[in-house]
């Protein structure tokens, strides 16, 4: 298992080793002791799983505030997706930066998205799959999104006209939006 470091230094890639053979591969997407071993510390509670039909569907930018905020480690089990992690920390140097990643089932390739941070995914093909880790339980009441389309974050999501839902739509601004993550507190 590889750890690759990113632009945000709490925002890490994670490559598993894959055994390919005539029969296909196999992979430890998650193993508590290995993640263990390259630094990787987490109670994780709960797996998430989400189908999007459409390419070009977009999901985000979402997070929970605390005290129900999560640490997120996501890996596509079908399809590609545009993956993008912003810095939600008020105070941080790095506030209001973003990284982006491919994340396909071919590339096994999984990002972990620390909390403090908020998450986007756009679809690149259609039946896209996602599965994700979570170290906190989903808290309808701490829920919130940023607008996918804030200028103040100029994501390039190389995408006109994305799928949305309305809560995605209607999201605030980053600069409106009611996140309680402060840089260098412990959450």
């Amino acid at each position: 298992m590889k750890l690759i470091d990113t632009a945000l230094k709490e925002v890490k890639i994670i490559e598993p080793k894959v055994f390919n053979d005539e029969r296909g591969y196999f992979l430890e997407s998650y193993s508590k002791k290995k993640f263990a071993d390259i630094g990787l510390k987490y109670d994780l509670l709960q797996d998430n799983h989400s189908l999007s039909v459409e390419a070009g569907t977009l999901r985000g930018l979402h997070f929970q505030n605390s005290p129900d905020a999560q640490t997120k480690i996501v890996r596509v089990c079908a399809g590609a997706v545009l993956d993008v992690v912003v810095d939600i920390r008020k105070g941080s140097p790095t506030f209001g930066k973003h990284i982006s990643a491919i994340l396909s089932a071919d590339n096994f390739r999984q990002i972990i998205v620390p909390r403090g941070f908020a998450h986007g995914v756009l679809t690149l093909v259609p039946n896209t799959q996602l599965l994700y880790k979570v170290d906190s339980y989903y808290s309808v009441e701490n829920d919130r999104s940023v607008l996918w389309s804030d200028p103040f974050l100029d994501i390039d999501w190389q995408w006109n006209n994305p799928i949305l839902s309305d809560k995605d739509k209607n999201a605030p601004l980053l600069k409106d939006s009611d996140s309680n993550f402060i840089y260098g507190e412990m959450i």
